[in-house]
């Protein structure tokens, strides 16, 4: 009993450090002279083999000894690391696994011997080391991993006791499970007594019930802090696999990792780790490319792969970069038509952004041919169904030339998270705090004025951004009992970008244990799981991705800068833009950037004022121009007789201008393709838009229309009434003024 608990630490202890032997040797093949490294090496090996002499598997001896003598004289330096000599040490890390496996699955080294292995081994070595690597023989003593190497001096000296072995204790997973689930009942025990207590004045339970919340929040923290795990556990074996790809395909492939101590959940560890290798498999065989190619293309001839991880709002996120080809929208939209994936029709609706996300669709492959590294269409589909089942969502995103990157959000932990409390149609619901930015309340004229609609769309200006809404009552198909004169909204995150969600009454926070929805109910994507409340009652937990999904909520990120890169559509390529649609008079589909907008107003005709010979409105406490698109593009408006304008208001260097035109439409982020310059007054150029011809808006033709060119002297003329001047008859001023 005493052997087989040795062996079985033997067993955990090896495995662990062969785990980080692969990263080392992968690293140390790019660092020759790095000899840190090599002696981390040299010790993982020569304790494997001193361990098996003390307990008589001999085979597994001679294959370390073997490796621990090329070590040595790599050590040494009388022999220097090839690509050739790493492959030979990582085949012999291989073969010390495997036999490993069958000590612990049979207690035996098994019926193989790994002579191809040794063979190789001594090849190297020559037939000099022949006689010094013999497995030790069973007839020997055992001896103990300090006896084992004399000659190896001060390295087969690993402290009697070390900090690890005094301070760590390794606890099957099945009992910290059961725990877990333990604590999660707790919690819930918790969570009545506490709305028990809330409900009566009485002073011993109220001393009570605090000491329960108190003792279960740090019982509960201990125990979520036992299931963690850094995110290296699951990278360690990357290296390895990225440079074996990398040999196989013949290209050179550096990989850099960043956040590897990120921790998580043991079940999420669990449950990412085919993912990710899939994922970085697709990065090295599709993704970047080979070394003439890169160096034809002016790339360097060493592509890089990049893995990310770090917190952010409850979530990890996991980035995993090349910089390889990337994706061509296009040729996606072909092979999903060729596989029968999509119709024509729907090819052409959709966007880029949606077009590179094709390759999740099952039975999806871009590869020409099918090989043991990928093409058969299967994976890319069962990666996004395995982050999905765990509450986390992965979205991908391409540039044609210069790479791609797959985003990974998942939750720390699936047992018990926070939860806001929220009330829709006299229903109870929860929303996971790590999916909640911030909550907006509006009261009395706001919650009339402040919700706006652009094509029967419901959306809310937060701090310059618009927000598209969706109504959780109109969601769900639940009555509304909320008062007219106050809203209640949750920015929640769904995917890259935010989106605001209507409720009736907001409640509090509680920590919530999820528990997972029957099978009859896993086709309501609504919803993410279901908990007890502290009254006993089922509330359902709202799935945030199926809200939006269902509401057909737009959730395309605003991109950063989308003004300038709005303004030099005439000039560039293919640009993704977050844009305004509108109609003016003859022009039925005019855009402009959306980053350039303040706001969007109906402002009644009968408010229309002249100053100067112009139309103008007072707007929040001065005079808003008013410029007719229609107009000014020299066709005439078809809202001539309607009584509220539709005006958008944006920002003209230092001056507000509110644009009058006859509609607005929409408000999309799409690629912008095939752009040509215009030489039409007050118009940049034109291009394709969502698959349809979109005209662009030459903001500073608009201006200078507004007679706003001499913006300087206008400013002098404000600072000399301001202070009590008389300016002068000038020209330039008086002539703007006159304007």
């Amino acid at each position: 009993m005493e052997d087989q608990e040795i062996i079985r630490e033997f067993l955990v202890e090896s495995t662990e450090n062969l785990a980080r032997v692969d990263r080392e040797m992968v690293e140390l093949e790019r660092q020759p002279q790095n000899t840190d490294l090599l002696a981390s090496v040299f010790r993982t090996i020569h304790t494997i083999k001193g361990t098996c002499g003390f307990l008589g598997f001999t085979r597994l001896e001679a294959i370390a000894h073997a490796t621990e003598n090329i070590l040595s004289e790599l050590r040494s330096g009388k022999r220097e690391l090839t690509v050739e000599l790493t492959s030979v040490i990582l085949d012999a890390v291989d073969a010390i696994k495997r036999i490993l496996a069958s000590i612990e699955t049979g207690g035996e080294e098994g019926p193989v011997f790994e002579q191809n292995v040794l063979a190789c081994l001594r090849g190297v070595l020559g037939p000099g080391e022949e006689k010094d690597d013999e497995p030790a023989r069973a007839s020997e003593p055992r001896r103990s991993t300090l006896a084992a190497d004399p000659a190896a001096g001060e390295e087969s000296r690993q402290p009697k006791s070390s900090l690890v072995s005094d301070a760590g204790l390794r606890v099957d997973v099945g009992l910290l499970d059961r725990l877990m689930d333990m604590v999660g009942e707790l919690v819930l025990t918790r969570n009545q007594v506490l709305q028990y207590n809330a409900q009566r004045e009485d002073a011993t339970l109220n001393t009570v019930s605090q000491r329960l919340n108190l003792i279960t929040t740090e019982l509960q923290e201990g125990v979520m802090k036992t299931r963690m795990q850094p995110i290296g556990v699951v990278w360690n074996k990357l290296p390895r696999i990225v440079r074996d790809l990398a040999t196989m395909l013949r290209k050179e492939i550096d990989l850099r990792m960043e956040g590897a101590e990120t921790e998580l959940d043991r079940t999420i560890i669990e449950a990412i780790k085919d993912p990710l290798v899939h994922i970085v498999r697709n990065s090295c065989d599709h993704g970047i490319e080979a070394r003439e190619v890169r160096v034809e293309q002016g790339k360097p001839a060493r592509g890089c792969l990049s893995l990310r991880a770090f917190h952010e709002g409850g979530q990890v996120n996991i980035e995993i970069s090349d910089d390889g080809a990337g994706m061509d929208p296009q040729r996606l939209r072909s092979k999903a038509q060729e596989r029968g994936l999509l119709t024509a029709e729907q090819a052409q609706r959709l966007s880029d952004r949606d077009a590179v996300n094709l390759v999740f669709l099952a039975g999806f492959s871009t590869a020409q041919t099918v090989t043991n590294i990928s093409g058969r269409g299967v994976g890319m589909d069962v990666v996004r169904t395995s982050i999905e089942r765990i509450g986390g969502t992965v979205d991908l995103a391409s540039t044609p030339g210069q790479g791609t990157t797959v985003r990974v959000k998942i939750p720390l932990t699936l047992a018990i998270i926070p939860g806001l409390v929220v009330w829709a149609g006299g229903e109870r619901f929860l929303v996971p705090q790590a999916s909640l930015q911030e909550l907006i309340r509006l009261e009395g004229d706001a919650a009339r004025t402040r919700i706006e609609y652009i094509q029967h769309t419901a959306v809310c200006r937060l701090r310059d951004r618009l927000i598209p809404l969706a109504d959780l009552n109109q969601v769900l198909g639940l009555t509304s009992r909320r008062s007219a004169e106050e809203v209640s909204i949750l920015v929640l995150q769904a995917g890259d970008a935010p989106f605001g969600l209507i409720v009736d009454t907001i409640s509090d926070t509680q920590e919530i244990v999820v528990k997972p929805l029957g099978q009859h109910l896993k086709g309501l994507n609504c919803y993410a799981g279901a908990t007890i409340m502290g009254d006993g009652k089922i509330a359902l937990i709202l799935d945030v991705a199926g809200i939006a999904a269902r509401a057909e909520i737009f959730a395309a990120a605003e991109e950063e800068g989308a003004a300038d890169r709005g303004a030099q559509v005439a000039v560039s390529g293919t640009l993704t833009s977050s844009l305004l649609l509108f109609r003016a008079g003859e022009f039925r589909r005019i855009a402009m950037p959306l980053g350039a907008v303040s706001r969007l107003e109906s402002i009644p005709r009968s408010r229309v004022e002249r100053a100067s010979g112009r139309e103008v409105v007072q707007y929040r406490n001065r005079l808003l121009p008013l410029v007719p698109l229609a107009g000014m593009l020299g066709s005439r408006a078809e809202c001539q007789e309607e009584e509220q304008l539709h005006v958008v208001v944006y920002r003209a260097g230092s001056t507000d201008l509110g644009l009058v035109v006859d509609e607005i439409t929409d408000i999309i982020q799409e690629n912008v393709l095939s752009p040509y310059g215009s030489d039409r007054p007050g118009l940049v150029g034109s291009a394709i838009v969502g698959g349809k011809s979109t005209d662009f808006l030459d903001l500073d033709a608009v201006a200078g229309w507004a007679n706003l060119a001499g913006e300087g002297s206008l400013a002098n003329l404000r600072r000399m009434l301001s202070a009590g001047e008389q300016p002068a008859a000038e020209k330039g001023v008086m002539g703007e003024v006159a304007s």
